[in-house]
């Protein structure tokens, strides 16, 4: 495999309304990031994925895009984004950007203009459709609840909007969209950022026609003329949100030649815990045995044929402490556990913000505190069908998206000192003992066993290239696997759960010299022959070098 520039390197994603707001009016803006760079680079980062700053009436929080060439004014300025490309290279920080091109706002000039007459110029810019029956032009249903057909009175027609109804989707197939979309990502790059997340990239070839909504015959058609025209002209490092993707389909995206992405981000762990064809809402226990399968996969399948992404959070997923590991009396313990299984697999890490500090979910009993489109509109559609409100906010409370956008905590004062004024989402009470302020004092917090983790990867090939291997494979407690690469050897064992299992070990573990790389409690065994019981959520990293 040819190394990339980026093979070593850990992005850390921002969620701008959450980060740190400069001015006061309760969000958070680009001038609060350029404050807040110095911790970044304190923690080691290497690249920050920006979730949308474009100009945006923001009914999906800026995933709603009404003038690419703009910044939200929430945000700032252009000269404000240029100051924040300008301030992070000067300390090595690459900018990624998400690049949202599904759809855009129903308040962008081309949808102004298509939805005008049937024969307008950008009429074919967007999906139209006639009715059928008197009513949708199909059964297609939205991701954020109802049909995914609005009609319009003005033309007597229904266009297609897989997410919200202020949310059209564009049509690809049109040779001008993706020609337009291809100007855009060059005057970014030209701006100096160094790529792109790509906001579900793999719904950009759907035939709607034929109900072909993920991986359209012409997705990768699409892909490689993109590269072509605009990712092989520099440098760059992008990722696709591709929520269908399994490691065969990743190979198509990622693999050595294929001139399409560099990685991207599967769904299949994220969906571990929810009834399988019932969606994130129906929850179920997260079954340790199918995330050591799931992830082991990606993990073997992809190695020397593609590029894994890491990750546990992200601005659409309840933060992973609440969720696998436990946010009371083992918060850090756990963290820890999690941020070590996850960093020691092949692939590029993603922290999400606040995932450094153990950031926990937000319980909020009233529906009208919670800001999230996807959110409100399940809660109404589950009351019109007469679910009770308790259970409702039972599947709220674990997978509701406000859970990973509650106001970044960085100190003990009023609203975790993210704001002066009235946060725009109401933060988590619990910062005044969670925060990034008290974590960079304390030698201990999960934040340096973040920063150490992230050094690792600096220092050690091994994690970079190394092939995987799962061990312990039928423990139902523990998930344990190696690294190997020549005659060097890392052994990850992780006490996944809050309770003491025994540890057998094969025995060429116990008979071989070996160093601690990493551990997140204080004491634990500096050889793994001593390594009989796991507290719980304990996780132990070796180096092993055999005799």
């Amino acid at each position: 495999m040819n190394k990339k520039w980026w093979h070593q390197s850990t992005v850390y994603q921002i969620y701008p309304r959450s980060f740190n707001d400069h001015d006061g009016d309760g969000i958070g803006d680009i001038p609060g990031i350029i404050e807040k760079l110095d911790y970044l680079a304190f923690l080691g980062i290497d690249i920050i994925w920006l979730s949308p700053v474009y100009q945006s009436p923001n009914d999906d929080n800026g995933y709603d895009i009404s003038n690419y060439y703009e910044i939200m004014s929430d945000f700032g300025t252009m000269d404000d984004m240029d100051r924040l490309i300008e301030e992070a290279r000067k300390r090595d920080i690459h900018i990624m950007m998400d690049l949202v091109i599904n759809h855009t706002s129903d308040e962008h000039p081309w949808f102004i203009e298509s939805r005008k007459s049937k024969d307008n110029p950008y009429r074919d810019y967007y999906v139209w459709r006639a009715s059928s029956d008197d009513g949708p032009p199909s059964d297609i249903t939205s991701v954020f609840s109802g049909t995914a057909w609005e009609y319009d009175e003005a033309t007597g027609e229904y266009y297609f909007h897989l997410f919200s109804k202020k949310q059209p989707d564009l049509n690809l197939h049109n040779k001008e969209v993706r020609d337009h979309l291809y100007k855009m990502m060059n005057f970014w790059l030209d701006k100096g950022i160094s790529g792109f997340r790509m906001d579900v990239i793999d719904l950009i070839g759907k035939e709607i026609d034929d109900k072909t909504l993920t991986d359209g015959p012409k997705l990768h058609d699409y892909l490689h003329e993109m590269n072509r025209e605009v990712l092989s002209s520099q440098p760059t490092i992008t990722v696709g949100e591709t929520p269908s993707a399994t490691p065969e389909t990743a190979k198509l995206y990622t693999g050595e030649g294929r001139n399409e992405l560099d990685m991207v981000f599967t769904f299949q762990h994220m969906s571990l815990d929810e009834i399988e064809g019932k969606g994130k809402w129906a929850l179920k226990p997260l079954n340790l045995m199918d995330l050591k399968k799931t992830l082991s996969n990606w993990q073997t399948d992809l190695h020397q044929k593609g590029w894994n992404s890491l990750y546990w959070n992200n601005h659409d997923q309840p933060r992973i402490v609440s969720r696998w590991g436990n946010d009371r009396e083992y918060r850090v313990e756990s963290a820890k556990m999690l941020a070590t299984l996850l960093h020691m697999m092949q692939g590029t890490p993603y922290i999400y913000q606040g995932e450094e500090i153990g950031m926990t979910n937000i319980v909020f009993d009233d529906i009208r505190d919670y800001r999230d489109i996807e959110t409100i509109n399940y809660y109404n559609e589950k009351i019109s069908e007469g679910v009770p409100h308790e259970v409702i906010m039972k599947s709220i409370h674990v997978k509701g998206r406000d859970n990973a956008r509650t106001p970044f905590q960085w100190d003990s004062s009023l609203h975790g000192g993210f704001t002066t004024g009235t946060p725009w989402l109401e933060s988590n009470e619990n910062s005044k003992d969670i925060n990034a302020e008290d974590a960079i004092r304390d030698e201990g917090s999960i934040f340096h066993h973040y920063k150490k983790l992230i050094q690792l990867r600096k220092e050690h090939d091994i994690i970079v290239y190394g092939e995987y291997e799962l061990i312990l494979e039928d423990h139902s407690e523990i998930f344990a696997y190696t690294r190997t690469s020549g005659s060097e050897k890392f052994l990850v064992i992780a006490n996944f759960y809050g309770g003491s299992p025994e540890v057998e070990l094969p025995s060429e573990f116990l008979h071989s010299d070996a160093g601690l790389i990493i551990n997140n409690y204080s004491d634990s065994s500096v050889h793994p022959s001593d390594l009989n019981i796991l507290r719980p959520y304990e996780a132990v990293v070796y180096s092993i070098r055999s005799h």
